[in-house]
């Protein structure tokens, strides 16, 4: 009986503790008021507004994002701390003074650039040392500008481009413009057949006796 009694007793004393020392606490935290914060975030060296820069409250799910002018609006608590970041920059904290009367409150925010130093990396085109080394050894060095130029100018690279070269836009209206002529220059009569030319048939002896005809092969 005696120790019922002497239990009862502890967890009375116990309970009456607890609310004593909870109506403490609670009575020493400053009240929680709910502020509408306001801001711009700018660049801190050149003072110019930074835009998707990221709001949030510490310790929550709570944040925002700025515009494309580096302006934000968050409702925050009197007692909370802001985190400002962006990529390549600096994280920024921000405390809320716990002493504002007014439920809205403006402020500019800076940050400064975050300046990264990596490591050198060298790639290579080729898979393997092996590779590498192979086309290395056999690479042929290339000549001067004057030799490229020179063996580009030479006449027999000259007409195997002229013949490969299709004709472009010029060329077409060129060619097109001359048969439109011909037949405009022949209306009303037959024209000549080549057959009885005889300028022509000089220049059939004439690439004859030259052996344009003969093989290349």
């Amino acid at each position: 009986m005696r120790g019922t009694i002497f239990l009862l007793f502890l967890v009375l004393l116990g309970v009456i503790l607890a609310a004593g020392f909870s109506g403490r606490t609670y009575s020493n935290q400053p009240p929680r008021r709910v502020i509408q914060f306001t801001g711009l975030v700018l660049t801190g060296d050149s003072l110019k507004p930074l835009p998707f820069a990221t709001v949030w409250v510490k310790n929550t799910n709570r944040g925002t994002s700025t515009d494309y002018y580096g302006f934000f609006s968050i409702p925050v608590y009197n007692t909370d701390t802001l985190r400002f970041s962006s990529v390549g920059f600096e994280d920024v904290y921000y405390a809320i003074p716990d002493t504002l009367s007014r439920s809205r409150y403006s402020a500019v925010q800076l940050m400064t650039r975050d300046t990264i130093h990596l490591a050198e990396t060298v790639i290579y085109p080729w898979p393997t040392r092996e590779q590498f080394r192979h086309a290395f050894i056999h690479t042929e060095i290339p000549s001067d500008d004057y030799d490229r130029a020179m063996r580009n100018l030479a006449q027999a690279e000259m007409r195997e481009r002229f013949e490969n070269m299709p004709m472009d836009g010029s060329m077409n209206f060129r060619h097109y413009v001359q048969q439109h002529s011909d037949r405009l220059y022949y209306a009303g009569q037959s024209p000549p057949i080549r057959i009885f030319d005889p300028f022509a048939w000089a220049e059939f002896f004439q690439a004859w006796r030259e052996g344009r005809f003969r093989r290349s092969d």
